[in-house]
């Protein structure tokens, strides 16, 4: 059964050990996760965090922020080391939290976008393809999967589309590093979300964060919702699916993401008509899905 979750960058930025009490909002909201993106480690009592999870029943997944300073295909060298022992120790967290994935655009930075020449593009993916192949072993050490995250266009210069993370994640070669999808990026990227989730296939396909067109509220605007279902069903995907939208991001985090306005009238309204809509999507038989919470539609 597909868990549904909700990432803490809906409330918060960044995550720290006085926001835990996310945890009980999302499990009375009703979802089953609850993604934790680091920004600061240091933030966050991870051992109180595991035992609060625990007695709430709420799963937790592990996802990452990358600033220019995390960028393993940065041609400064001490960028790619910390960008490297970010990753790995993420890796541990979500270990120690028993996230089975580690995802994110752990490739580059976030907002790193320029036009560079053949030469240097070559450079850039050999540092990364190595770092990854070096992580990729931690990671299957620590029983984690390292999700690699296309974004749009305007985010990132070097992963926009899921056959370019295809060729990355083959070039890697590792059983524990994978593909995470976030529709949001698809819509802009991929010429048909539900036959990008079919040539990514079960084998690679590891998280999804189904967010909508314009990075609002799911089911409020044009996705083919019921189209991305039924790819999810027909490879026989069973990882999590988080909606992760931005509703108080800090100011690198608004500038990467281009984040500029309010996508609802509250995170919390995000987050439990987001839910609402995607309960009956997922969990519900296909003759209920046309009757879903007024103000949201659904798209077949």
């Amino acid at each position: 059964m597909i868990l549904l979750g909700a990432s803490t960058f809906i409330w918060v930025s960044p995550f720290q050990t006085a926001d835990f009490h996310l945890l009980a909002k999302v499990k009375k909201m009703g979802y089953a996760i609850l993604e934790v993106a680091v920004e600061q480690a240091d933030l966050v009592d991870w051992v109180y965090l595991k035992q609060l999870a625990q007695a709430l029943e709420i799963k937790i997944t592990i996802s990452g922020a990358f600033g220019p300073d995390r960028d393993i295909s940065s041609d400064n060298a001490a960028f790619r080391k910390n960008g490297k022992q970010y990753i790995q120790d993420c890796i541990k967290i979500a270990a120690a939290l028993d996230s089975p994935v580690f995802t994110g655009p752990v490739y580059s930075a976030v907002g790193k976008t320029r036009y560079v020449g053949p030469e240097q593009k070559k450079q850039e993916r050999a540092w990364c393809v190595q770092n990854l192949k070096d992580v990729g072993q931690m990671a299957a050490d620590y029983n984690v999967v390292v999700g690699v995250e296309p974004l749009n266009r305007f985010e990132t210069d070097m992963i926009n589309t899921a056959d370019q993370a295809l060729a990355l994640v083959q070039e890697v070669g590792h059983s524990h590093v994978k593909i995470s999808l976030d529709t949001f990026h698809s819509n802009i990227e991929e010429k048909n979300i539900p036959a990008t989730i079919r040539a990514i296939g079960k084998d690679y396909l590891c998280h999804v964060q189904g967010n909508e067109s314009d990075r609002g509220t799911p089911g409020t605007g044009h996705l083919d919702w019921i189209g991305i279902k039924e790819a999810l069903v027909d490879i026989g995907y069973e990882g999590a699916i988080v909606i992760e939208t931005f509703g108080a991001p800090s100011k690198e985090l608004a500038k990467a993401a281009c984040i500029w306005r309010p996508l609802a009238n509250s995170p919390d309204e995000l987050a439990q008509e987001g839910l609402q809509f995607l309960e009956v999507l997922f969990h519900k038989t296909r003759n209920n899905q046309n009757h879903i919470t007024p103000g949201i539609s659904m798209h077949i």
